[in-house]
């Protein structure tokens, strides 16, 4: 049973709102795109952080501070940056998850549809 979120998301008529990055039209878009931008300043925080950092301290990113005989830049690009996605897919799937609760969304597809519910990707009708 969903709560009073979850009616609110039943009863809108998605297909015919607007779609805008900048000002969502719906509350389940503006919390959608609260946590894209959230992660998508992580993701930008862990791919161009070590390399910004090696370029305003080369001195210090590449010798003083060596970890497992690797300079620290080396480090955190080679195994911080593949880490980082996957924690960040990991803390996105979570937070989606925590939304499709919120509003009542349930993925599960209904008993004794032929194709498991799924409608056609491009609008029309199975054959």
């Amino acid at each position: 049973m969903a709560g009073g979120h979850g009616q609110a998301h039943r009863d809108t008529d998605y297909l015919n709102q607007e779609v805008n990055l900048l000002k969502p039209s719906t509350p389940f878009m503006r919390d959608h795109l609260r946590v894209v931008w959230t992660g998508f300043v992580i993701w930008v925080v862990a791919v161009f952080g070590p390399v910004t950092l090696t370029y305003l301290a080369t001195d210090a990113m590449t010798t003083q501070m060596p970890v497992l005989g690797f300079p620290w830049h080396y480090f955190l690009v080679a195994f911080g940056a593949p880490t980082s996605a996957l924690l960040l897919s990991v803390w996105y799937s979570r937070k989606r998850d925590a939304l499709d609760e919120k509003y009542g969304i349930d993925h599960t597809t209904p008993e004794g549809t032929e194709h498991g519910g799924a409608t056609a990707a491009d609008g029309g009708v199975d054959e």
